[in-house]
Formats: structure tokens, sequence, C-alpha cells
């Protein structure tokens, strides 16, 4: 395991901030890797010459997900609120943010995949939202699968649990291109979609398309986090599932 979570560098002359999970192979999306991303983010976004941001992953998945261990009582209010903190700073960052995903993108993963801006995935990657299985939900897919995809594919995978292709995400359109090389593919389309373009004009069309959803998500994530918090975690089924997970066996499901 690597020292540092995350490797941060600019590329294209300074024009794009590249972002690579550096955990492999899980990549998992705890305190140090919420704070590496959240600081880089913060640190760069208002420089007036940058173009873009591409987040990737060494290995061969982007994340498995979110720390469950984080998740558990007395950890989880702090976990809960630096992530959907990182997710809202994701969302309304000024420039676009470009993700390359291969293999398995799931829970808290994919949900900073989604909060970026266009998805550039491996046609067998597998987008998933397991946190029922575990007796929880996701907040900020809950939020933001609806606005990125048809709600009923949104809520089937919010629902079950059950992954999905990234075939079947672009054929969705929550993956905006399929491609053997996702990192490569995203590369290109800046260069040829992005690059020629004024930096100052670039982050106005990023507003223009935007400021209305960085609302409703403020909005609603609030909203659901205080669910999560005051009502999920105070269930019987929440915590059962959760502690089952860690101790590798089948949940006991009460209703309650």
């Amino acid at each position: 395991m690597s020292e540092q979570p995350l490797k941060v560098w600019r590329d294209r002359d300074g024009a794009l901030l590249r972002l690579r999970l550096a955990r492999p192979k899980a990549n998992i999306v705890d305190a140090a890797m919420i704070a590496a991303l959240d600081r880089a983010l913060a640190e760069n976004r208002d420089d007036p010459q940058l173009s873009a941001v591409l987040i990737d992953h060494e290995g061969p998945h982007f994340s498995f997900g979110a720390s469950v261990q984080e998740h558990l009582p007395g950890h989880f209010e702090a976990m809960l609120k630096s992530f959907h903190a990182l997710i809202l700073r994701l969302v309304a960052m000024p420039v676009p943010v470009l993700v390359a995903v291969r293999g398995q993108c799931l829970g808290g993963g994919m949900e900073v995949a989604i909060a970026g801006n266009l998805i550039f995935a491996a046609p067998d990657a597998a987008f998933g939202q397991p946190e029922i299985q575990l007796g929880v939900f996701a907040p900020p897919a809950s939020c933001l699968l609806p606005e990125k995809m048809p709600r009923g594919a949104a809520e089937a995978i919010l629902f079950s649990g059950q992954p999905i292709s990234g075939e079947e995400a672009w054929r969705l359109g929550l993956v905006h291109a399929v491609s053997a090389d996702p990192e490569a593919a995203a590369l290109a389309w800046f260069d040829r979609a992005l690059a020629p373009h004024s930096p100052s004009s670039l982050r106005h069309a990023v507003h223009a398309a935007r400021f209305d959803l960085v609302e409703r998500l403020r909005t609603k994530l609030a909203a659901v986090e205080t669910q999560y918090l005051a009502g999920l975690m105070s269930t019987h089924d929440a915590v059962e599932g959760l502690t089952a997970f860690l101790e590798k066996r089948p949940a006991k499901w009460e209703g309650r």
C-alpha cells in the first residue's frame, strides 16, 4: 500500500489536474482518500489556467467503495459529513471533471465518479451501489443517479445493489464513452474538445450548465444525510448488516 492515497499532478502544460487513486487494488474511499481528494480540488479550483480535472486510478479497479469500518456507530457521523462535502465540491467544480474507470467502481467510489461531469469506462467495468445489501443506503447516489440516468434504472441500482457494466451504463447515459483504455480516451477528449477553449469562458459554461444541479443536490443531500444519521442508523438492521459484513457472516434482518 502506498503511503499517500492519491497522486496529484498537473498535465497538459498545467491545464489539466490529474488525480489518481493510488491504493490498489481496492482504492478504498476512506477518511484519508476523502481528505486527499478534497484538498487537491480545493488547492487547484481557482487557478485561472485550469481547464479540467481527470480522476483515474492505479490497479485493475477504480474503487471497491467506502470503508465499512468507518460506517459503524461512533465513526459514521464524521465520515458522512466529510464525504458529502467532497461530493458537493466535485459537483460544484468550476471546470469539467472527467473520470476514467476500469474494473469495479462501487459504493463510495461510484459516487465519486458520478459527481464528475463525464465518465469514460471500459466496456466490462462494473458500476454498483451495494450499500442496500449491507442494510444501509447511499446518500449521494440517491441524489445524483436520478439526475444522470433514467429514474427507473437509477432506482434499480439503488434498491437492488446489483451492478451494471460499463457498456450498459453507456446505453443508459451514465457513461459518456466506452473504451478499452479509458484514460487515453479521456485525455484524447480533453485535447480535442476542451483544450482549444478559453479557460475563463469554459468556467462560465460549466456554471451555466450546473448551477441548478448544485443547488438541488445541496438541499436534497442535507435532507438525506439527516435521514441516514437520525433514522437509518438508529435501526437494528443497519448496524446488523454492517457488523455481519465485517464478521463475514449472513445478516439476520429483523425489519426494525
